[in-house]
This record gives C-alpha cells, sequence and structure tokens, in this order.
C-alpha cells in the first residue's frame, strides 16, 4: 500500500483510497503537469477540504502524495535522490491551494529546501462541478508556477577573522513565479527545456562559487539559553569560529537562536532548522557545528532534516587533537578519546548500520554491523586503555626519579594560546611549536631552567613543564584520555598560571582554568598567576589586572619582558612549595 503523509485526522477510508490511486497516474516526461491530473487533484482536495501535494519524479511517476501544504509534506533532503547545491533534484510538486492567492513563502521556502525542479500550485474555488452520481469534481480556478533562478552573486565569508557574528551575510534564495496560467497553459510548459536551463546555470554558478576542496565550509549554529550573558555568548561564538579556523575549515556564516531551553529533538527551534537547511543549501555549506554537546539522537534528527553532516564543539576540539598530537603517547590518547566519544554514536550513523553485513558469506542470523562495529570499537578501546595505563606507569616512574633526585617541578597551565609553549621557549630554548591557534601543542614537554635560589641568590636548576592548554567546557572523555599530561600538573611541587591579558574574555578563562584545577584528583601545588601579552593589552586592562591580582606578574613572553622579574619569583614560589610540601 502507497503511503499518504501529512494530516489524515477525519479523512475516510474513501477518501484516502482516492488518495492513493494517485500514485498509479503517469505524466508525461515532458510535461510539468496535464489538465486531468490537475483537476482530479483539486477535486480530492475539495473533497477533503485540505491542501493536497503529489511529488513526481522525472519519469512521470508519482512517488509522494501528502495532505497538506508543500511546507507539511516536504520530503526531508537525506530522502530526496539527488541533493547538492549545483543541481535540482529531480522532483517537482503539484500542490492544492484554498484560497486564490500567489504561492507564499512558506511553499516556496519548501520548494528551495528541497531543491524541487517545479511547484506548481493550483487554486481552487472549493465549489467545483458536480459529476454524476454527486460528489465535487473540484475547480482550479487559476495555478502558478514557481522555480528556483541562479543567484548571481552570494556572500562568503572564508576566515574567522571576517566573521561578523550576528550579522546577515546571505541572501534568500532567489526564485521566479509565473502570473496567473490556466491549466492549458500549465500543459504547454516544457519540463525538460526548463530544468536542463536551470541545472546548467546553477553548476556554471557552483563552479564559480566553490570554495577550496580541502576545507569544510562550515555553517555555525549558536544557541543562547537563559543561563549565559550576551557577552559569554558572543564569547562562545568566537572561540568555536577560531576552533574551525585551527582545524581547518572555513566559517561561511553564523545562526543565532535565543531560547529558554534546548529543544530536545533539534536543539533549536523548528523554523531555525528550516533557516539552517535553506542558509547552509544557499551557500554551498558542507558541514553544520553547533556551539555545544549534541546527543546521537540529536545528530540524527538534524541531519534528517538538514540534509548535510552535523557535529558539536567536541568533535571539532577531538579533530584538532586528532591533527596536533605528535608523541604515540598523544596519539593513543587522542584515538581513545575518539572512540569513547564515537560508540554512544554509532546508532545514528544510518539505517545501513542496523542490517546484517552485506555480501556472500556474511548473510543469516548473527549480528548486525552496529553490533559488529559496537563490539569492535569496545575491544579497541579496553587496548588502548591499556596501553594509556602503561604509559601512565613510565611516566610515573620518571617523575618518581625526577623526585630522587630532588629537582623541583614547575607546570604551566593555562587556557588554550595563553602563550604556554613561547613562554617555556624563551625561558629554556626548548624550540617547542609555537603558533597563535588554539591547542598549538599537546605533548607535554619538560624542560631545566636555571633559577636564583630565593633566599642565597646562588643558581638552582627546576624542572618546567609545558602542558595541553585548556578550555571552557573541556570535554570529559578528553580529561580522562588526557591523564598522562593532566598528571604533570598534579605532581608538580608549583604551578604557573598563565593568562591571556589581550583576550577579552581573560576574567573568564582565569575562571575557567581554575575549576578545571579543581577537578583534578589530587590537589595541585599552590599557583602563582603571570598575566603575558601585557604589550598587546590596553592600559585600562592592565590596571584591572594589577588591581584584582596584585601578587601575579605581569610579562610578554614573545618580547621577552618581565622574564628576569618571572625567574625570581618563582624561585620564591618554589621555595614556598618546597617547605610546605
Amino acid at each position: 500500500m502507497e503511503t499518504i503523509f501529512g494530516n489524515l485526522q477525519g479523512l475516510k477510508s474513501s477518501q484516502l483510497k482516492q488518495l492513493q490511486r494517485l500514485y498509479h497516474q503517469r505524466i508525461p516526461g515532458d510535461r510539468i503537469t496535464t489538465p486531468e491530473f490537475s483537476q482530479r487533484l483539486a477535486a480530492i482536495s475539495t473533497e477533503v477540504n485540505q491542501p493536497v501535494c503529489a511529488y513526481i519524479n522525472r519519469r512521470g511517476q508519482v512517488i509522494r502524495v501528502g495532505v497538506g501544504t508543500p511546507r507539511q509534506t516536504q520530503i526531508p533532503p537525506l530522502e530526496l535522490p539527488r541533493y547538492g547545491a549545483e543541481r535540482l533534484s529531480g522532483i517537482r510538486c503539484i500542490a492544492t491551494h484554498l484560497k486564490p492567492e500567489p504561492p507564499n513563502e512558506a511553499a516556496l521556502t519548501a520548494m528551495a529546501l528541497q531543491r524541487l525542479d517545479a511547484l506548481v500550485v493550483l487554486n481552487i474555488t472549493g465549489t467545483g462541478f458536480t459529476r454524476r452520481g454527486g460528489g465535487s469534481t473540484g475547480y482550479v480556478k487559476e495555478a502558478y508556477l514557481a522555480h528556483l533562478t541562479p543567484q548571481e552573486s552570494r556572500t562568503l565569508i572564508t576566515s574567522p577573522a571576517a566573521l561578523k557574528v550576528g550579522e546577515s551575510q546571505i541572501q534568500s534564495p532567489s526564485w521566479n513565479i509565473s502570473p496567473p496560467l490556466d491549466l492549458d497553459d500549465l500543459a504547454d510548459q516544457d519540463l525538460v527545456d526548463l530544468v536542463e536551463n536551470l541545472e546548467a546555470e546553477f553548476q556554471r554558478e557552483f563552479i564559480a562559487q566553490e570554495v577550496d576542496a580541502d576545507h569544510d565550509r562550515v555553517l555555525i549554529v549558536g544557541l543562547m539559553t537563559s543561563e549565559m550573558t550576551p557577552l559569554q555568548f558572543q564569547d562562545n561564538l568566537l572561540e568555536l569560529a577560531r576552533l574551525v579556523d585551527t582545524a581547518g575549515g572555513d566559517v561561511l556564516q553564523t545562526i543565532q537562536q535565543k531560547r529558554s531551553r534546548i529543544h530536545p529533538q533539534t536543539v533549536v527551534g523548528e523554523g531555525k532548522v528550516q533557516e539552517i537547511a535553506l542558509t547552509a543549501q544557499t551557500l554551498g555549506v558542507n558541514l553544520v557545528i553547533f556551539d555545544r554537546d549534541l546527543s546521537p539522537s540529536q545528530v540524527r534528527n538534524l541531519e534528517m532534516q538538514i540534509g548535510i553532516r552535523v557535529v558539536d564543539r567536541t568533535e571539532v576540539i577531538l579533530d584538532i587533537f586528532a591533527q596536533r598530537a605528535q608523541s604515540r603517547a598523544g596519539k593513543l590518547q587522542v584515538e581513545l578519546a575518539q572512540l569513547e566519544y564515537m560508540q554512544p554514536r554509532l546508532a545514528g550513523r544510518g539505517r545501513t548500520m542496523s542490517r546484517l553485513g552485506g555480501g556472500i558469506g556474511t548473510r543469516g542470523p548473527g549480528e548486525t554491523k552496529l553490533e559488529t562495529e559496537r563490539r569492535a570499537i569496545g575491544q579497541r578501546i579496553s587496548r588502548l586503555q591499556k596501553e594509556v595505563d602503561q604509559l601512565q606507569a613510565h611516566r610515573s616512574r620518571l617523575r618518581q626519579r625526577r623526585q630522587h633526585q630532588e629537582v623541583p617541578s614547575v607546570a604551566l597551565v593555562g587556557y588554550t594560546n595563553a602563550g604556554k609553549s613561547t613562554l617555556l621557549n624563551a625561558l629554556t630554548n626548548a624550540e617547542v611549536y609555537t603558533a597563535d591557534q588554539l591547542f598549538a601543542t599537546l605533548d607535554p614537554t619538560t624542560r631545566r631552567l636555571v633559577i636564583p635560589h630565593g633566599e642565597t641568590d646562588e643558581h638552582q636548576e627546576i624542572l618546567i613543564t609545558d602542558t595541553v592548554g585548556f578550555i571552557h567546557e573541556l570535554p570529559a572523555s578528553l580529561m580522562d584520555a588526557f591523564r598522562a599530561t593532566l598528571e604533570e600538573v598534579t605532581e608538580a611541587d608549583a604551578l604557573l598560571h598563565l593568562v591571556d591579558l589581550s583576550h577579552p574574555a581573560w576574567l573568564r578563562h582565569i575562571r575557567s582554568v581554575r575549576e578545571i584545577l579543581a577537578q583534578m584528583p589530587i590537589t595541585p601545588g599552590p599557583a602563582l598567576v603571570v598575566f603575558n601579552k601585557i604589550d598587546e593589552a590596553d592600559s585600562e586592562t592592565l590596571a584591572l589586572a594589577r588591581e584584582e591580582f596584585p601578587l601575579a606578574v605581569f610579562i610578554s613572553a614573545s618580547q621577552r619582558l618581565g622574564l628576569e622579574t618571572l625567574r625570581h619569583r618563582l624561585a620564591q614560589l618554589i621555595e614556598y612549595a618546597v617547605d610546605c610540601g
């Protein structure tokens, strides 16, 4: 039995049968519709007193019948036979409308979302002719033909530096609506000619607009809830844009919504999901990134409605970590974090994962592909966990050896991109990789540093370790996987908490780092707050920092300003930490 979609409440069985019979209709391949089919659709719509939509493929077959408007009955992007910015979907929609008016914006938006070959709206009178034996045949008062048109120019923003959060940067979709037509004029329209010309234009535009294929074309979606301030929200969006840039993506647009609470199925509201889908299609986006963690079901729902890949902030951070990890330890920990993140999300990867394996020798009773992959990932996680535990034991032995030598140790901690690696290089000539990026270095680097003794002014050696940068709401899987790195923090005699004073959210960064340190299983040693990049901070910010943190040290690691003062304060910190220990 063919499926009827939409609002079926109150329909009689005879009316449902009439709707099902539409599936047996065939339209000539070069015609948009025929007068007979249009009148039949109008008759059924009049009888049920609701709009009716019929979706027809290029072979003239009715593939979907829905009771409701084009917006209510639209086909999800992932169910369309062909979908892409450079072509049409190969489906047209013939829709009835109970009021005598041109297609409304909701219907035209539905056409754009599905990239329909054409949308025909039949305005019916509601009275119609009477056939022999009673019953309405329907009467089409007038018809409108609508189709998409290529946009000659689209605004593309290809770097976070150009990103203006909160400003609309895209044009609305372009479409063409005919004047009112009678059914004979509509039947004379050549579908093949219309579609071929449109797709040739779309193809030319797509090639002209296409950005570097090596880079993901990203649409960021931010949701502001009642527990965050507007400033925090904007900081989060700008930070996510930097994360995307660090991961190698190009941010084309940012969409925002303000809600009192998260929508359980799609995070944002239904209308906003439509806006996201339309914007993604208009800009040629191939990846949508949300500014918060998404559940597996939310990812599945969003991908079904938007039609392209959807990821969350954690997945972007994991991707950066995967690119940055250099040592075997770092690679192990990144893979472990990725697998632990992926495991509960397997169920959302489409219907193929729920089937038995395909091919000769793989059918029959047994595990589905989903179960097989879940089991394989579980085994891999177990192996990686053992290797990480061995790595942890090895690093623990190294730390014990250093402690036996009674060499004091200091760990550099701070928000990502605070300048920790730059400071380590400036103090020890370590030649650690540095860049103006988030998470530029992941692997801990330990170097010897000579500083004056706190009391005698004689030289003494200490060990200073550069650690992975922190970020607000650091994913739990990363906290667990990077135990070896984070233990450098808990085992150190003292901490240097480095802060980027040039960043507008520096106070929030301090709070985020302190919150992460408070979650450590072992309480870290005493910390000295060090404000970095003072050469880039304004005088008001400097004055505020000096007032709020009178014991802090102010430096510029890149310009080597204040390093001598830092060495002396570091000596005092070590002396205090060792005495207290």
